[in-house]
C-alpha cells in the first residue's frame, strides 16, 4: 500500500517533506497537484482529492485542524469551533473556514491567515489528547463555542456536548464560572441553564431555542409513549403532554438511519406514519413535526405549534396564542 494512503488513512494529510520521502520530487508534487490527484489542505500539507471531495464541511475543517495542529506542535491546543469538531460535538451557524487553536506557551493572540490564535486562562488538565492532538476539554471547547455565535448556535453545542456524555450540567456550568469575564460570555446567560441531553441533534435545539423565544413553555426532551400494555411504541423528540402536543425535528438524515438493508424508502415513511398514528392515540395528544425549512420562518412555525396547544382546561390554542 502507498505510504502516503496509509498516512491520510490514519491522520487525514500527509506533508510535502513525507512525500519527498517517498520518492516524489518537487516536479512530481506540483504535477499530483495541478491534475488534481493531490489536494493542497494549506502550504505543505495534501491529501488525496477523492478522500478531500468525500468529505463534509465538518470533515474538511478537521483534516485542516490536523495539519495546522501537526505544523503549530505542541504550542497549542485544539479549541472553539476546531476543538468541539474533534470531540464531535455538533456545531451550527458558525464559519467553518478558520482553525481555532489556544496558545499554550503564552505568545500573542492573532489571526494568521486560516489560524485563529486564542490566548486563555487554562490549567494543564484542561488540554487532553485525542490521536496524538492535543485538545482543550470538551465542555470547555463547548463553551468556547458559545462566546463566538448566537444564543441559539451555544445551545446547539451546549445540548451536544451532553447528549454525547461528553460532560455533564455541572462541568459545563463549572466551566461557564471560570470563563464568565471573558468577552462575549453574557451571550452564554439563558443557552448554559437551558442545556439539556435530551436534545440529540442540532434541529431539536433549534426547536427548543424557538420555543422559548416565543414564549412556548419548555417542552419534556424525548418522550416516552406506551400503549395500554406499557409496551414502548415510541419516543418524542418533545413532549408537552399537559398540553396535549408531542412534536418531532424531520432532518434529512432522520429516513437514511431507519432505512434497512433491502428495505425501500416508502415503507420507511409507512411505518413511521403508521407509529405516529399509535402514538397520537395512546397519548391523546396531536404531533407537530419541524423541518429545517421552517426555522427560516419562524413566526409561522410558532403559529403552527400554538394552534395544536391546549390549555390545561381541556380547550384547543388558536395561531395567536389565545384560547378557542
Amino acid at each position: 500500500m502507498d505510504w502516503l494512503a496509509v498516512l491520510v488513512e490514519e491522520r487525514g494529510f500527509f506533508t510535502r517533506a513525507e512525500a519527498l520521502d517517498a520518492g516524489y520530487d518537487d516536479r512530481a508534487v506540483t504535477r499530483a497537484v495541478r491534475s488534481r490527484w493531490w489536494h493542497r489542505i494549506r502550504r505543505g500539507y495534501y491529501t488525496f482529492t477523492e478522500v478531500w471531495a468525500a468529505l463534509d464541511p465538518v470533515g474538511r475543517h478537521r483534516a485542516r485542524a490536523h495539519a495546522i495542529a501537526h505544523s503549530l506542535g505542541p504550542a497549542v491546543a485544539l479549541s472553539h469551533i476546531s476543538g468541539a469538531v474533534e470531540h464531535g460535538i455538533a456545531v451550527w451557524g458558525l464559519p467553518l473556514d478558520r482553525v481555532h487553536v489556544t496558545r499554550l506557551d503564552g505568545a500573542a493572540g492573532r489571526i494568521e491567515g486560516d489560524v485563529v490564535h486564542h490566548v486563555g486562562r487554562h490549567e494543564a488538565h484542561d488540554v487532553m489528547e485525542i490521536h496524538g492532538v492535543k485538545v482543550m476539554l470538551p465542555g470547555r471547547c463547548a463553551v468556547e463555542v458559545g462566546c463566538l455565535g448566537s444564543p441559539e448556535s451555544a445551545l446547539v453545542s451546549l445540548d451536544s456536548t451532553l447528549a454525547l456524555g461528553l460532560d455533564d450540567e455541572r462541568g459545563l456550568f463549572g466551566h461557564f464560572t471560570r470563563m464568565e469575564r471573558w468577552p462575549d460570555t453574557r451571550r452564554l446567560h439563558v443557552p448554559i441553564r437551558m442545556a439539556d441531553a435530551g436534545a440529540q441533534s442540532p434541529g431539536e435545539s433549534r426547536g427548543r431555542w424557538l420555543f422559548r423565544q416565543a414564549g412556548i413553555p419548555a417542552p419534556i426532551t424525548q418522550f416516552p409513549v406506551f400503549d395500554a400494555s406499557g409496551e414502548l411504541i415510541g419516543t418524542a423528540d418533545w413532549g408537552w403532554p399537559e398540553l396535549g402536543l408531542l412534536g418531532e425535528f424531520d432532518g434529512k438524515a432522520k429516513y437514511g438511519r431507519l432505512l434497512l438493508p433491502d428495505q425501500e424508502p416508502g415503507e420507511v415513511v409507512f411505518a413511521e406514519k403508521h407509529r405516529e398514528d399509535r402514538m397520537r392515540e395512546a397519548s391523546g395528544c396531536a404531533m407537530v413535526r419541524i423541518i429545517w425549512s421552517d426555522y427560516e420562518r419562524p413566526r409561522l412555525t410558532v403559529d403552527r405549534v400554538r394552534a395544536l396547544l391546549r390549555d390545561p382546561g381541556g380547550r384547543v390554542g388558536r395561531g395567536d396564542g389565545s384560547p378557542r
